[in-house]
């Protein structure tokens, strides 16, 4: 490891020690025994131990690694066999269960750090001059495959780790505008910006393990995306370099230049060359930041709800409304109440059975209000009327403000569900209003119709998590219980169902995640054969040889299936 640069564990997410818990939260074990028949409360699979693993060795000539040398010294060229295991992969389920079951696939063969951008200019250069393949590497939270190379690549693979580019350099506070290197993580980007004042707003689920790099790189979403928008919106200027020659994109408001450049990065996940720095907006930190929770009668009420929000004149940071299922798992995952926690949940119950509710049918939602008091008081004034006009009744600050503490540990809850034999990830799309609830009821009964032919339990649910003027966001999560050596085929079954329901049913293959090679074989029903083709010349236009994270967004064949293969 490198002092300064935070590495996730090789088996799963996050740091070593850190891991969920669930002896505090009484109502999970049974819920999870109740909806998929696991017993949580056995004895737990453990990850292999490393040294148990089969590592290929290195194939870094020694040319090349003398040449890495001298770009940026000895120490940082890392060659060792779990600095190159923990940048082989992301933290996508297909990787988790490969790595724990050794099946390592191409592992880089050197991951070096650069610390400035004339040396990951440098570094680029070399390896193309060698025919070396090139993979940037943020934080490693990437669940579609963005960070592996392909299966039977012969060449050289090195992966470019931005760790040490990690500094806010300077705010342009006039202009409401802040550059900042591409490798810093996100809270450390938000301590700098916040020292002087300032916040980005950007906060995905990834956000303690992700990188504005890899923000830019994926096209990435965060939770308070309703009030500071996507990554897309945030950027207005960057510098990548790229074979040859570094792109800078100077910071402006709005331009028509042709073609958008800053677009064509926008999501383009290393194929056009490394991100170094970007120009981003940045706010002042708003006096009041308030989380009020909700609940509704029904997904539907929620939906609703959300989108006329969304068209009303309070411009809330975040809307978001959960269905049934995911209200139930939220609810189940909560601490044990005290006496007075305990009387004001029966009290809340009691008023949703006077009202007629199916207390199984519930849907909790969360909206997020930042700004002066003055003003927060009138959006929560606003949003209080469209809830009560949705039938819907609020709750209080007091679960919003749980959520907010916990909201970055759901990741661990996937690795503590693999040791005990649940498959568990997520998908998310985009669909206009119209077509939101048909498409997630389409997806349940896809996600039950592909457990049933596998003759597996599982579960799916979702909520709405970012809103625009014609639709939304629904992010789904689905988990399979199957601990068998097929799991990965059922988990193929389920995640394919979910995916081509997105796109039979006017939804996109991704909203924030990007797209890899876990969702390349639908580009063509997403954006058209002219798309893909408009893409494919893109990236070869740019990079002929290939050598810049090839097979990731335009990939033939299957997933984890090598392009050049029979199978293809």
């Amino acid at each position: 490891m490198i002092q300064g640069v935070k590495q996730q564990k090789w088996w799963g997410w996050g740091e070593e020690g850190k891991a969920y818990q669930h002896a505090d939260k009484p109502k999970f074990a049974p819920f999870v025994k109740r909806i998929v028949g696991v017993d949580i409360n056995q004895p737990r699979m453990s990850p292999p131990p490393f040294e148990s693993l089969d590592v290929p060795p290195s194939r870094l000539s020694e040319e090349l690694r003398a040449e890495f040398q001298a770009i940026i010294g000895n120490k940082f060229v890392q060659s060792d066999d779990e600095t190159r295991v923990v940048h082989a992969f992301g933290k996508g389920v297909r990787d988790l269960v490969r790595v724990r079951r050794g099946e390592l696939g191409r592992v880089p063969d050197v991951v070096l750090y650069p610390g400035t951008e004339e040396e990951v200019a440098r570094i680029v250069d070399s390896a193309i001059a060698a025919d070396a393949v090139v993979i940037p590497f943020g934080g490693g939270s990437n669940i579609v495959a963005a960070l592996e190379a392909e299966p039977g690549e012969t060449r050289q693979v090195v992966s470019v780790n931005m760790g040490r580019l990690n500094k806010v350099l300077e705010i342009d506070a006039e202009s409401g505008l802040a550059r900042i290197q591409a490798g810093v993580f996100g809270p450390d980007m938000e301590d700098q910006l916040k020292a002087r004042g300032w916040t980005m707003g950007h906060h995905p689920d990834s956000f303690v393990w992700s990188t504005l790099g890899g923000w830019i790189a994926t096209r990435s979403s965060g939770m308070q995306s309703d009030k500071y928008g996507d990554i897309a919106d945030i950027v207005r200027g960057l510098r990548m370099v790229m074979p040859g020659q570094i792109l800078n994109l100077r910071p402006l408001p709005s331009t028509s230049s042709g073609p958008s450049v800053r677009e064509m990065v926008l999501g383009s996940e290393g194929r056009l060359g490394i991100i170094t720095e970007a120009w981003v907006q940045v706010h002042r930190i708003p006096e009041v930041r308030e989380l009020q929770a909700y609940f509704f009668p029904s997904y539907g009420d929620g939906l609703r709800a959300c989108q006329q929000i969304v068209e009303s004149d309070a411009a809330v940071m975040m809307a978001r409304v959960s269905d049934p299922m995911e209200t139930q798992y939220i609810m189940a995952n909560g601490k044990k109440s005290g006496r007075v926690g305990s009387l004001m949940s029966k009290a809340i119950s009691k008023v949703m059975e006077a009202k007629g509710w199916d207390l199984e049918g519930i849907c909790m939602s969360f909206v997020g209000f930042e700004g002066s008091p003055n003003h927060v008081r009138y959006e929560k004034g606003l949003v209080n009327k469209i809830v009560k006009a949705n039938q819907g009744m609020g709750v209080g600050s007091g679960p919003g403000t749980l959520y907010d503490q916990k909201k970055y540990d759901t990741p661990y809850i996937r690795d503590f569900m693999l040791d005990h034999g649940l498959v568990a990830d997520v998908s998310e799309t985009t669909t206009p209003w119209a077509y939101a609830e048909s498409l997630h009821t389409k997806v349940q009964q896809a996600v039950q119709d592909a457990l049933d032919s596998r003759g597996k339990r599982g579960v799916v649910f979702s909520h709405l998590s970012h809103s625009y003027h014609s639709g939304a966001c629904q992010y789904f999560t689905f988990a399979v219980a199957d601990d068998s050596e097929d799991c990965l085929d059922t988990y193929d079954v389920v995640k394919r169902a979910i995916q081509q329901t997105f796109v039979d049913h006017h939804g996109t293959v991704s909203h924030h995640h990007g797209v890899g090679e876990e969702h390349s074989p639908w580009m063509a029903e997403d954006i058209s054969e002219a798309g893909v083709f408009i893409q494919r010349k893109l990236f070869e236009g740019i990079d002929p040889g290939s050598n810049l994270n090839p097979g990731k967004i335009i990939h033939e064949g299957r997933p984890g299936i090598s392009s050049n293969s029979s199978d293809a």
